[in-house]
């Protein structure tokens, strides 16, 4: 199988030599790498120029759409019978094609995802972010889980579909706010077989600090509420949980700002909580330093997702804004 690799790039050049460098250790090679840059100011077109010798490479630089429409720019130009998108801002381990065409040849998937993890040698800050995102104490453990709530949706950072699926299909028709969920429900929804393929992982880097990690999980809390508004019965009760957290920490400040009895309740439940992400963490990370991280890091991925998710419920579902 020939697989084409998809990556939109956007002010990221250090990233995109990272990755290319990983998948010229790939032990399968018969791919090619579109490399789609989305109107960027710092432009990688020299570092992707670079790795032509050593990978079947194309650089494209087009006007800024975001990275749904700089994938189906992708899709128009590949010449593989199955499309592979990642995140500019991750690693492939170097079985990463071999896993996945082993498995499309003994059971087939017109569309697939894969989960994500911590590479060593990622800073503590992006362990800790990448704990976050997939602890089960915290909404990122339906995340790349086959036993998450409802059908499988692949997140675009780790997807896979067929030159089938998109001529069926289209490509993306939204470019950001959960453009990736929104095309896997309409991949679901055409009769395509989607899937989980576990041991294809990627190693994520996500953010380096709290303050961009802040601004993703308030982004993600918001395109929630863009799916809601193209299939409302994809909206689950789980996906109020950081919003009702959020309210619960608002109101334990508040109570115990003005001393009310109840305060203890909410303190209990916040320490409760801060323990288990705590040893959790130190138990998968081995890092004392990775685990005090993880506890600022699931504090902001629920508040976060709570305030982007109630600002958005607010706006375009009670307020019926555009």
């Amino acid at each position: 199988m020939f697989f084409s690799i998809i990556i939109p790039l956007y002010n990221r050049p250090q990233e995109i030599k990272e990755l290319l460098e990983s998948l010229m250790r790939q032990t399968y090679r018969q791919f090619e790498v579109l490399v789609i840059e989305d109107g960027s100011v710092k432009d990688a077109k020299d570092i992707v120029a670079a790795f032509a010798a050593d990978l079947d490479v194309h650089y494209y630089f087009k006007p800024n759409e975001g990275q749904g429409f700089s994938r189906n720019f992708g899709f128009e130009r590949a010449k593989g019978d199955y499309f592979i998108i990642f995140d500019s801002d991750i690693l492939v381990p170097e079985n990463y094609l071999e896993v996945v065409n082993n498995r499309l040849e003994t059971d087939y998937l017109d569309a697939y995802g894969g989960p994500d993890d911590a590479h060593p040698s990622f800073t503590p800050m992006q362990k800790a972010i990448s704990y976050s995102m997939t602890s089960p104490f915290t909404t990122g453990g339906i995340r790349g889980n086959k036993k998450g709530i409802g059908q499988f949706h692949p997140r675009s950072f780790n997807m896979g579909v067929s030159r089938q699926v998109w001529q069926k299909l289209g490509g993306f028709i939204i470019t950001r706010l959960g453009e990736d969920i929104e095309y896997s429900i309409r991949i679901h929804t055409a009769g395509f077989k989607i899937g989980l393929i576990p041991e294809a992982k990627v190693y994520h880097k996500r953010r380096t600090s709290y303050s961009q990690f802040y601004k993703q999980l308030h982004f993600f809390g918001r395109s929630r509420i863009n799916i809601y508004k193209f299939f409302p019965s994809e909206l689950k009760a789980v996906h109020f949980f950081p919003a009702v957290f959020t309210l619960g920490v608002m109101f334990t400040l508040i109570a115990n700002l003005f001393g009310w009895p109840v305060a203890w309740l909410g303190n209990a439940v916040l320490v409760i909580f801060t323990l288990l992400i705590f040893f959790h963490s130190l138990s998968k990370n081995k890092s004392l330093k990775v685990a005090f991280l993880s506890i600022g890091a699931a504090f902001i991925q629920l508040i976060a997702y709570g305030l982007g998710f109630m600002q958005d419920y607010g706006k375009r579902i009670i307020l019926k804004q555009s």
